[in-house]
């Protein structure tokens, strides 16, 4: 019995051990897909996206989308454009705004 028991102790002591050394590989899809996630994530944070705007950039780009880039500008325009509705700017006042919120 107390061998059983040693038996036992022994093998739930070494099974964490031996799930991590059972722990594959990610395949080359999945080291795509992380390299891509990557680098869409610096796309997005060079531009200084946030909320929706960031949202719809990732999903484009993670998709491998050729118009990630396109989207992300209109995602930004559109974002811009809210805030100058917000704070009510129309002619002149509204023009150098959005000049400078498109650009960073």
């Amino acid at each position: 019995m107390n061998r059983l028991a040693l038996a036992i102790c022994l093998s739930l002591a070494f099974s964490p051990l031996a799930l991590a050394q059972a722990k594959k590989e990610p395949s080359a899809k999945q080291k795509a897909q992380q390299e891509r996630m990557k680098d869409c994530n610096q796309q997005a944070g060079e531009q200084k996206l946030e909320g929706d705007a960031r949202k719809g950039f990732m999903s484009n780009c993670l998709k491998g989308g050729a118009a990630s880039k396109q989207s992300a500008q209109q995602n930004k325009m559109k974002d811009c454009n809210q805030q100058a509705g917000a704070k009510q700017l129309k002619g002149d006042e509204r023009k150098k705004f959005m000049s400078s919120c498109l650009k960073g």
